[in-house]
């Protein structure tokens, strides 16, 4: 016995180091990757002086970029958002053929390169495309052009809503909806006072993470936008111009914006799965 007990004692040293060392590999890594690289956006932006920063975002072609990248995102989001909730509410409430199906479906964008999707909307909609003629004869324009970009914003941001949703809504099951349809309230009752006050935070961190993914894609949306400048640029794609041109303090200033849009999700993104947790585990079923 009196040999067996140092060695008990020493296990808890053991797993102080370990935890510690772990700790110090995960710090470290995301001060080399994260925080150093969003560091020097902000330290190469402003190392021209504020002035510089200041009329590489107040000019007109990053002003376009700016309202056009709101523009899409103010449009794909909410659309995102309706999706999300229709096909969590589908995927977790009823059972039907094709199930399985919609839930890859769902995940698609997931595993399909930007590029690609981009590709694909060229594909069907440009001049030669598959529709091109007819769109060209009824002069509708979708390729270089706004609802281009909102098409394939929505294509790469599908997921974010329903993949937040789905999982929660599985969790906490059906019976507080079949006990407010047997005391006769109706299904926009049942929807508005049941089940999205039980889904908010949930629903809340995914339309964010869907905003910030929107307002930064690049790949899907330089295929279809044509690059014409302040008309189809949006910020991301805008940054990559004043970089080719050698505007290298103007790129970092535009990419600042981005930066820092990063960094608000990030902190909403902590809040939120610190309440949203709270509250899924406040909600979990005891003995679970």
């Amino acid at each position: 016995m009196a040999a067996v007990l140092p060695d008990l004692r020493s296990r808890p040293v053991g797993r102080r180091v370990v935890r510690g060392l772990l700790i110090a590999v995960a710090l470290g890594f995301l001060l080399l990757f994260l925080l150093l690289p969003l560091a020097a956006v902000f330290v190469e932006a402003l190392r021209k002086g504020l002035g510089t920063y200041v009329d590489a975002i107040a000019h007109p072609e990053a002003l376009a970029a700016i309202k056009l990248t709101l523009l899409v995102a103010v449009i794909a989001v909410p659309l995102n958002t309706v999706f999300g909730v229709a096909a969590a509410w589908a995927m977790t409430h009823f059972d039907f053929r094709g199930k399985a199906l919609l839930g890859a479906l769902i995940d698609l964008p997931f595993s399909v390169s930007p590029v690609v999707s981009g590709l694909i909307y060229v594909l069907l909609f440009g001049a030669q495309g598959w529709f091109g003629p007819w769109l060209q004869a009824h002069d509708i324009k979708l390729i270089f052009a706004v609802p281009g970009l909102v098409l394939a914003t929505i294509f790469v941001t599908l997921p974010f809503v329903a993949r937040e949703l789905i999982p929660l809504m599985q969790a906490q099951g059906s019976d507080e909806e079949e006990a407010a349809r047997v005391l006769g309230a109706s299904g926009w009752q049942i929807f508005f006072r049941v089940t999205l006050p039980n889904i908010r935070w949930a629903l809340l961190y995914g339309v964010l993470l869907c905003n910030a993914r929107a307002m930064g894609e690049f790949g899907a949306v330089s295929v279809v936008s044509g690059h014409i400048r302040g008309l189809t640029n949006t910020l991301p794609l805008h940054v990559e111009i004043l970089y080719n041109d050698y505007n290298y303090a103007g790129a970092f200033a535009v990419a600042s914006l981005l930066a820092l849009l990063a960094l608000v999700t990030l902190c909403l993104k902590t809040f939120l799965e610190w309440r949203y947790g709270s509250e899924l585990a406040a909600r979990a079923p005891r003995g679970h």
